[in-house]
């Protein structure tokens, strides 16, 4: 008999917390401010040179060997293994985390068979209290109900042990949502008057509050947990939450959300009781960090229908327009990551390189430099691998496209300032891609790989509370190869790495770092698990079954805390194939607490703790206290990372090129772009024309060094006013008297043909035809805020769990017309 082909969908906490949005779109600048991009090599680049860091064992005997540390581990563990098997046939499971600590897991198997035009389904829930060494089927709380695959589980935020799931009620004219604030205990249902589009969602800061759209794009709000439901508006494409309890959500006057670039981004911050329009002619908008982002459509003579990205940081009331190097209409804009201090932009080449430039932003999310050539995102499918590395501030990984065709991974360790190859392993040799196989550098596979069928079951994983611990799927070579790839652990960050296991794993941080587990991937029946309590420096080995099973995912607490690990899959017989649950307690293996004794002192960013000068970035040190590496004890639940923070004099390396200039290969030095030299910088900012006095430098968003060298900058207010926006909070007055529409009237004709001989003078005199055009397609909420992923596509909106859910399903593109 066949194997039962199953999916299993585990849920975790987002490690990625990251704004990444791409969207189409065809516009122009009407802004007189200017971006002219320099032929020569961007301004922060690769540069080819070894990082020189060492790998630093952190032992107690600097000469010992750590996997000496850990003996008779296979009785303790056999003694705290737990199988618990699932007594029916369901094609999914999915799992959450309810609470951080408590333990209790809920476990939703779901079963379809369709039929025609109808769906029959059987839903199963099940609770552990336990970490899923045991589970309850507790079903009939939920009357048997199927529940609705594509919506989950919705655990609220923070520790409030609120659980809602909706059901799918056959004839009905609206919904049935089960609701629980006793972490799954026991739920109450109450029927809706009508059916969610997309997953209820939580307000972040009072989770009582609740917000749906219907299928017949209504918004429909809750202030008392689903008991009670309102509609406050009408034609509503897609709803996020934003900062002190207000709501964002684009409408369309003309009652349909087919018509994208005609939307109007409307807020408001009492729950729908009266909203207020920010914005019209919208296409989409995001919310990242504390940056409101919006694609605005605009019309031009020379260029027709267009789009421009405007930005916001005080929720909507001021917007500027980002100021980017021109691009055509086939391009594209990504935010691939936004905080409180910057954002990271993609911009695609023009033609389908499938590669494009990244550019970082200052404070004010306005004003971009350019940071990295040749940025692979691929135009199809929206692939890139740029990845945000937790685990040490600042550093970031991704791929580039080379001049030969070839992939290749680079580093920044200071926030998009420089990107570098990736040291080779030391216990790796260079595969046949390297032309020198003396030389050759480490390629971390992620997204665009598993695009491309490469056998990677898992991403570069790293977390908060462990610190310079990276995993990741790696080739060591010129380029990333396409054979099997093996994993790499990096205990510093990502200066050096080692090869830790052969072949492809799943993997994953337990202990805040003190304790790794990886299961291999395999299409046959699998029985063992491998542990490492050295950060990956040596394995162990357990056999957690006599009776294998065909693993189909690893499932920890989110957070990376937990001592508790499950293994998933299910057993495949003659006459039956069953799920299985086999949970592995970590906790006796650790016999002991971790004492001051055990952690010793660790800068990162340094070979040398002793060097006065070594460890500086981003304007400051930071001194850890890390874990021996032949440390067999237990950090805690409780453990706190323990750091030190130490000022640094500024160097020119603590600033960015600014406006008009760019950084020449292997130098500190910005240079002015050849084609802007005699030019007047001036750029258009909260509605006044400012003049830019400056040497070429910008202090990098974030960057906190003191004293030292210190490039003159002005910002010059010449007192004039001018329009940076196509979003004038006061010509968006929802009500304005009828004896103002001749004035307005006559107004916006200036304004129009104001604008119309500015950009015709720019183009002409400044910018050599070249025009901002903007687009990007998935908008995603600040997950830091409410772990809410929302994709730019408001005719089938995706709008993702709340946080301690990941989604394996793909998200939807706004490709090319």
């Amino acid at each position: 008999m066949g194997r039962l082909r199953c999916c299993l969908l585990v849920f975790l906490l987002p490690v990625v917390f990251c704004v990444d949005f791409r969207e189409g779109s065809r516009q122009s600048s009407r802004s007189l401010s200017f971006f002219a991009k320099s032929s020569q090599l961007g301004q922060h680049h690769i540069a080819r040179r070894s990082l020189g860091h060492k790998v630093n064992k952190r032992s107690t005997d600097q000469g010992g060997d750590t996997c000496n540390a850990l003996q008779g581990y296979q009785s303790k563990l056999a003694d705290n293994t737990h199988s618990y098997s699932f007594n029916d046939l369901s094609g999914s499971v999915s799992l959450a985390w309810v609470g951080d600590g408590t333990g209790v897991v809920l476990a939703l198997t779901t079963f379809q068979v369709p039929l025609f035009m109808l769906r029959f389904g059987q839903s199963k829930l099940y609770r552990s209290e336990n970490y899923g060494k045991s589970f309850q089927d507790v079903t009939e709380l939920i009357n048997n109900t199927f529940i609705k695959t594509e919506f989950g589980i919705a655990i609220g935020p923070e520790n409030c042990g609120k659980v809602i799931l909706t059901g799918d009620v056959t004839g009905n004219s609206g919904s049935r949502i089960f609701l629980s604030t006793n972490s799954g205990n026991s739920f109450n249902h109450v029927d809706l008057p009508f059916h969610p589009m997309v997953q209820i969602m939580y307000n972040p800061h009072e989770p009582k509050v609740l917000v749906v759209i219907s299928n017949k794009h209504d918004l429909w709000l809750s202030e008392n947990f689903g008991s009670d439901w309102r509609m406050i508006h009408s034609t509503v494409c897609l709803v996020k939450w934003g900062m002190d309890n207000t709501l964002f959500f684009t409408t369309n006057l003309n009652g349909s959300c087919f018509d994208r670039g005609m939307l109007v981004l409307r807020k408001t911050s009492d729950y729908g009781k009266t909203s207020k329009t920010i914005g019209e002619k919208i296409y989409s908008f995001g919310i990242g960090g504390r940056f409101l982002f919006a694609s605005v459509m605009t019309r031009t003579v020379q260029q027709g229908n267009m789009r421009m990205i405007h930005v916001s940081v005080d929720q909507g009331d001021v917007w500027n327009i980002a100021q980017l190097p021109a691009v055509g209409h086939e391009q594209f804009y990504s935010i691939l990551a936004a905080n409180n201090d910057m954002v990271f932009m993609h911009v695609d080449d023009p033609g389908d390189t499938g590669y494009g430039t990244i550019y970082v932003s200052d404070n004010r999310g306005t004003v971009y430099s350019e940071s990295l050539e040749r940025h692979l995102y691929t135009t199809t499918g929206g692939e890139t691998d740029f990845t945000n590395v937790t685990s040490l501030r600042g550093v970031f990984i991704t791929s580039i496209l080379a001049e030969d065709g070839s992939v290749q991974s680079v580093m920044s360790f200071d926030q998009g300032g420089e990107w570098v190859p990736i040291q080779k392993p030391l216990n790796s040799q260079c595969d046949s891609t390297a032309a020198d196989k003396e030389k050759c550098s480490l390629h971390i596979h992620a997204s665009y790989s598993t695009s491309m069928k490469v056998n990677v079951p898992m991403l570069p994983l790293s977390e908060p509370n462990a610190v310079g611990l990276i995993l990741a799927h790696g080739s060591v070579g010129d380029a990333i190869s396409v054979m099997t790839p093996d994993v790499y652990v990096s205990d510093d960050g990502g200066y050096s790495w080692q090869k830790a296991l052969s072949g492809p794993h799943h993997y994953a941080i337990l202990d805040s770092g003190g304790l790794l587990v990886a299961v291999e991937q395999s299409n046959e029946a699998i029985s063992a698990i491998k542990f490492s309590t050295d950060e990956g420096q040596c394995w162990h080995v357990y056999n957690f079954t006599n009776d294998p099973i065909f693993f189909t995912g690893l499932a920890s607490e989110p957070g990376a805390r937990s001592m508790n690990v499950s293994i998933w899959g299910y057993r495949d017989s003659f006459l039956s194939q069953y799920w299985v649950s086999i949970t592995i307690d970590f906790r006796e293996l650790l016999t002991r607490d971790c004492q001051d004794d055990d952690y010793v002192q660790w800068l990162a960013h340094s070979d040398d703790i002793s060097d006065p000068k070594d460890g500086c970035m981003l304007g400051y040190k930071e001194k850890f206290l890390r874990l021996r590496k032949d440390s067999v004890c237990w950090n805690g639940r409780d453990y706190t990372v323990n750091k030190q923070h130490t000022p640094c004099s500024c160097t020119l390396d603590d600033f960015l090129c600014d406006f008009g200039y760019y950084r020449a290969e292997n130098s500190s030095e910005c240079l002015e772009q050849p084609d802007l030299k005699g030019h007047v910088l001036e750029f258009c900012l909260y509605g006044k024309k400012e003049q830019l006095q400056t040497n070429g430098y910008r202090k990098i968003p974030g960057d906190k060094c003191e004293g030292g060298v210190q490039p003159v900058r002005k910002e010059i207010d010449l007192s004039r006013k001018c329009v940076s926006n196509l979003i004038d909070p006061e010509l968006l007055k929802d009500s304005q008297p009828s004896s103002s529409a001749p004035i307005i009237a006559t107004v916006i004709v200036i304004l129009v043909i104001s604008i119309a001989a500015g950009v015709l003078f720019v183009k002409k005199y400044v910018c050599g035809g070249r025009f901002l055009v903007h687009r990007y397609s998935v908008l995603q909420h600040n997950a830091e805020v409410n772990g809410i992923e929302g994709v730019d596509e408001p005719l089938d909106t995706n709008v993702a769990a709340p946080a301690k859910i990941e989604f394996h399903d793909d998200s939807d593109e706004d490709l090319l017309e």
